[in-house]
Parts: C-alpha cells; sequence; structure tokens
C-alpha cells in the first residue's frame, strides 16, 4: 500500500482530537466560528472515512488491510490501528451520524449548553479509535474517551430527566468498564501481549491449566461488550437513556451502541473461530441465545412503547440482537447480511431520533378551532350547490378537494415512512434488502444449526420483530399524522431537514447500490471469518527506519 494513502489511518483520530482542543480553546462567545469549525472537521471525517473504505475496498482479495504504527514501534509493543472493510464501514457510519448530529445541532441545540462542540468532536475521535485500534488496552482508553464524552453530551441542555438518566447511564458503563480491565488484566496474565493479532496468535499455545482462566477472561471481556451493546438483561438503561437526551445526541448515540457489537464481531471471530482447537466457537451459544432474546425483548418494547422515542430506543435494542444472534453462528453469509442491517438500521434509527423532536413540535401547535369558526367556513362555489353531500369532507364538513399538504407535514409524513419501512424490514428499501439476505442464509443452513434450534429461532424472530415494528410504527404514525384535530403551519429549517434527509438519503443509496454493497459486505464477512488473513497482515508490520539508519 502507498505511504501516502497509509497517513490517512491516522487521520479519523487525530483530526476530531486536533479540532476539540482547538474549539475547547475558542470559549463559548464565539459559537458561530465553533460550529463553523466542527463542520468542517466533520466533513473531513466522512471524506476521510469514504477514501478509507474505496481505498481497501479495490483490493483484489477479501482480506484488505491498512496497517499503521503512530510510534513506529514493533508488532506487539507500540499502538497499532489496522483498517480494513470492517473499521472502514463503521467510520463510514460515525462519520455520517455525526455529521448529522452536527447539522441538526445548529438550528438551536448546540446553544443549550457548554462545550458541546469539544464534546461532539470528543464522542466522534473515541468512535473511531475504537474502530481502528488493534490492540486492547487501547480499545478500553477509546472506550473510555467515547463515554466521557458521551455522559457530557447526555446530560446538554440539563434538567431533571437527563440528570436521573445519565446517572443510571453512567454507573451500568463504569461497571462495564471495570469488567473490560479486569478481563484485560488477566488475559495479559495468560497470553502477556495485547496486541489482538498476537493475542490470536498464541491462544493456541496456551496450556490446558491456564485454559480456564483463558476463557475467565474471555467471559468477563463478552459481559462487558454485551453490556455496551444493550444485550438483555443488561441493556436497562438504554431507553431512558436515549429517550432523555437531547435529540441530536440521541441520533448519534445510534451509533455509540454499535461498539460494542462491533467488539463482539470483531475480537470473537479472530480468537474463537472453528479453527482454535480446544476454545473454538468458545461462548457461540450464549451469543446466540443472548441475541435472540435481545431482539425479542426489542420486539416486544417497540410494540409497547406510545412514545416515538422511547420506540426508536427499542429499536436500536433489537438491532443489536440481531447482530450479536448471526454472530453466534459462525457463518460468513449471514453475516453479510447482519452487516448490511447494521448499516440500514444504524441510519433509519438516527433519522427516526431526530424525526421525534419535529414531530412532537408539529403535535404541540395543534388547535382546537371554536365551533363557530368550523361553522363560519366557507365553502367553494362549486360545494354551495350540494352542502349535505358526505363525498370527500372531513369531519367537520369541510370540502377536502384542493386542498393543499403543508411542506413540512409532506416531508415530515414521507420521512417518518421510509424511516418505518428500514426498521420494520419493509419492501422496497434497505431493510428489506437486509433480513432477505440473512433469511437466505439460515434457509442454507443445515437444519440443526445453531445451538438447540436456535437457526430456526432467528429465522422466526426475524419475521416476527419486522411485524411487531410496522404495527407498532404504524400506530404511532396515524397517531400523529391522521388525527383529526386542525393544525397550525409547521415551519422547519433547513438545517432540521438536511441531516434527516442525508441519512434516510444513504438509506435510498444502499438499494440503488445493492449489488456492490452487498458484494462489499460478503467480503468483510470472508475476511472476518478467516482470521489468519488479519493476524499475518498485522504481525508482518515493520515499522519505517529512521533518518539516521537510511544509505544515502
Amino acid at each position: 500500500m502507498q505511504l501516502s494513502m497509509a497517513h490517512l489511518i491516522v487521520l479519523p483520530v487525530l483530526l476530531p482530537l486536533a479540532f476539540a482542543a482547538l474549539l475547547a480553546g475558542l470559549g463559548e462567545r464565539r459559537r458561530r466560528a465553533k460550529a463553523a469549525l466542527s463542520l468542517l472537521s466533520c466533513v473531513l471525517m466522512l471524506a476521510t472515512a469514504i477514501a478509507l473504505l474505496l481505498w481497501v475496498d479495490r483490493a483484489a482479495t477479501p482480506g484488505a488491510f491498512g496497517v499503521y504504527l503512530p510510534g513506529n514501534w514493533s508488532v506487539p509493543f507500540g499502538i497499532v490501528l489496522v483498517v480494513d472493510r470492517l473499521s472502514a464501514l463503521m467510520l463510514v457510519l460515525s462519520a455520517t451520524a455525526g455529521l448529522a448530529t452536527l447539522l441538526f445541532s445548529l438550528a438551536r441545540w448546540h446553544r443549550a449548553g457548554v462545550h458541546f462542540h469539544p464534546l461532539l468532536q470528543m464522542q466522534l475521535m473515541g468512535l473511531n479509535g475504537a474502530f481502528l485500534t488493534a490492540d486492547l488496552f487501547n480499545l478500553f482508553v477509546f472506550f473510555e474517551v467515547l463515554l466521557a464524552a458521551s455522559y457530557g453530551l447526555l446530560l446538554h441542555g440539563g434538567g431533571g430527566p437527563r440528570v436521573r438518566a445519565g446517572l443510571h447511564y453512567i454507573a451500568v458503563n463504569l461497571f462495564a468498564s471495570l469488567l473490560f480491565l479486569v478481563g484485560v488484566a488477566l488475559l495479559y496474565g495468560v497470553t502477556g501481549t495485547l496486541n489482538m493479532a498476537d493475542v490470536a496468535a498464541k491462544l493456541s499455545a496456551v496450556p490446558a491449566s491456564d485454559r480456564g482462566l483463558l476463557h475467565a477472561a474471555a467471559a468477563l471481556l463478552g459481559v462487558a461488550f454485551l453490556t455496551k451493546a444493550a444485550v438483555w438483561p443488561l441493556n436497562f438503561w438504554l431507553v431512558p437513556a436515549y429517550a432523555a437526551a437531547s435529540t441530536p445526541v440521541s441520533a448519534l448515540f445510534a451509533i455509540l451502541t454499535k461498539v460494542g457489537a462491533y467488539a463482539v464481531l470483531r475480537l470473537w471471530t479472530l480468537c474463537f473461530p472453528a479453527s482454535a482447537g480446544a476454545s473454538a466457537l468458545f461462548g457461540g451459544h450464549v451469543l446466540v441465545w443472548a441475541g435472540l432474546a435481545t431482539l425479542a425483548f426489542g420486539a416486544v418494547g417497540m410494540m409497547a412503547s406510545q412514545r416515538l422515542a422511547r420506540l426508536a430506543g427499542y429499536s436500536i435494542i433489537a438491532s443489536s440482537g440481531t447482530l450479536v444472534a448471526a454472530t453466534g453462528f459462525d457463518d460468513p453469509a449471514l453475516t453479510a447480511g447482519a452487516l448490511f442491517y447494521l448499516a440500514s438500521a444504524t441510519l433509519a434509527a438516527g433519522a427516526m431520533f431526530l424525526l421525534v423532536e419535529l414531530m412532537d413540535r408539529a403535535r404541540a401547535l395543534e388547535v382546537d378551532l371554536p365551533s363557530a369558526v368550523v361553522t363560519d367556513v366557507r365553502l367553494p362555489a362549486f360545494a354551495e350547490t350540494d352542502r349535505h353531500a358526505d363525498a370527500n369532507l372531513d369531519d367537520d364538513q369541510t370540502v377536502l378537494i384542493g386542498r393543499a399538504i403543508p411542506a413540512a407535514v409532506a416531508f415530515l409524513g414521507l420521512a417518518f415512512m421510509l424511516a418505518t419501512l428500514v426498521l420494520a424490514g419493509l419492501p422496497p428499501l434497505s431493510g428489506f434488502v437486509a433480513k432477505v439476505a440473512m433469511l437466505d442464509a439460515l434457509l442454507e443452513l443445515p437444519s440443526g444449526a445453531g445451538p438447540y434450534g436456535g437457526r430456526g429461532a432467528l429465522f422466526a424472530l426475524q419475521i416476527l420483530s419486522g411485524l411487531l415494528a410496522a404495527i407498532a410504527l404504524s400506530r404511532i404514525g396515524m397517531r400523529l399524522f391522521w388525527s383529526p384535530e386542525d393544525q397550525s403551519a409547521t415551519r422547519l429549517r433547513v438545517a432540521e431537514t438536511a441531516p434527516v434527509a442525508l441519512l434516510l438519503g444513504t438509506c435510498v443509496a444502499l438499494v440503488v447500490a445493492a449489488e456492490p454493497a452487498l458484494r462489499y459486505m460478503r467480503d468483510t464477512a470472508d475476511a472476518l471469518h478467516d482470521p489468519q488473513q488479519y493476524i499475518r497482515t498485522v504481525l508482518s508490520a515493520r515499522p519505517l527506519p529512521y533518518p539516521s539508519q537510511v544509505k544515502p
């Protein structure tokens, strides 16, 4: 790989870090300058992420990797950043969610508290670092960076509900971080290394006497990651926290939960593949059934929700359960479909969170007109001849023909419909393509695949969860859009509609480019389920010679 392109790997970490430091030094009075700089950072991050994705996708083999040694130390002693198809995909999702969050906040939310822009940049830095790092200790560091920033963002805007939800959120994540640290310490004691590729290479040499300690370390790490991925029963904190957060922060948190699911997918396929001997597929049945329970819990929660914000939170739980359950089957075709679903569900959930505020605002503008006003409505001349005809009349006997739908209402209705189609997995959008890919992969599996009939359970839950999601979203949509009350005209700003259009437009683009997108996901899954390519590439990376060592 070209050295100039390899330097791009570190930019998703350096860009938000540098801009966060700059924004923190500007103070709160220069809001326009801070907004402009923050927007520049997000645009550059998205451009860098897309460039990295195209770079690794051009490789002729599924295992396309770029390795960067920031300290120029030999592997496994120094920090290592690795970009492959999976991490590049997550970088694009993170940058897209970050840009949408920032655009929406520029309407008003970035003025609701202090240090919004530096916190947003640090959040993106932690996300990008977690997706790029190739060693467990730095994964812990980036986890703590993104969590520290998320604590401030969750409390942004103040208020009792945010403080109460924030305390639960902080307590649960601190406990998960403690488990993470203990698991890392145990793993280091067994293997003597924390580099992911080096750990995977040394697992086969772990003596039988230490195998139990190895599995205990993996179990602790798994609990920490699954807690952050909101897997049942460790997900009681998510819905209250996400529903209480400000609108743009909730949209950004749609990608936050996927960090735990990403860590599970990355480490489980790397360290416990079918070729791992005595530790082969360790904990796979736990992933399958924990994912199935999470998917069922999310689907039932969506059906029981009466508020759109809580429903969107449960949809995130359902998507995490789908990805975790699919991971446990250790099937590349199923993993590919789950990755396509991950991208679609994350974008649609982010858009749904943004729509919550816009739709609540439209609902709050409803007015009950007095009956005298209603009876004084002048009908068109053609309607005066047949005042008692009930065709094309609303509940107030007002003619519907020729009545224009306000542009804001039309936008909200269309956006809500598109997000509903994606989250419910209905045709013709990307959620449907993802579910068909997963169902097709499940049908190709042997009848006994999955622990204790997990194959049939996942197949049935995929269909049932989509049905429940469609019913729940349709019910809320009818209440919000088909209510008979007259409404005042709703005004939407470009800064509020553009991020929704960005997220849902990306879902539409996934359908238009479904074939290359599915091919990309298949190549990503093939590389994940063949970890030897990752191990060889990382361990073979060599530091560059210092200028004094280069011969003239």
